[in-house]
């Protein structure tokens, strides 16, 4: 795969996070809890979302019945009503490195925030991938 830069790019660890939207919350809390042992991290009423911890990642759950998360600089229009984004794990940039990445690479982003992840509270962005679809990316290994 080409890149449009010579500047070093992000190293993928795993992933943090997945998140999906549902009119359905109760069905989905008992398919991801009761039958297969998911066990509720955090819930914040505010926004309908609960985290699910799955291993060393999170399923986050967002009850579409309830006030949507905040929307980023990037076009929601093109986002599956069941799927809101999934977030991968970044090692070896820090924050500006990363932007000036993506930058570089003509990927459309965000704003730089910090965000409730699989490793708890750190640093992240959203970016579009090709097809429109956000992709978080969280910074593990911040100084």
């Amino acid at each position: 795969m080409d890149r449009n830069t010579e500047l070093p790019g992000p190293e993928v660890v795993g992933i943090d996070h997945i998140v999906l939207r549902t009119k359905r919350l109760p069905e989905l809390l008992e398919f991801y809890c009761d039958k297969l042992g998911l066990k509720v991290e955090r819930h914040l009423k505010k926004f309908g979302l609960y985290q699910l911890r799955a291993g060393f990642a999170l399923l986050d759950i967002l009850d579409r019945t309830v006030a949507d998360a905040e929307e980023e600089a990037i076009d929601s229009t093109k986002r599956d009503p069941q799927y809101d984004h999934f977030c991968l794990a970044i090692a070896e940039l820090n924050a500006q490195e990363l932007v000036e990445w993506l930058d570089a690479e003509e990927i459309p982003h965000g704003k730089v925030e910090r965000r409730y992840g699989a490793t708890g509270e750190g640093t992240s962005i959203y970016a579009a991938d090709p097809d429109g679809r956000r992709v978080e990316l969280k910074l593990v290994d911040e100084d």
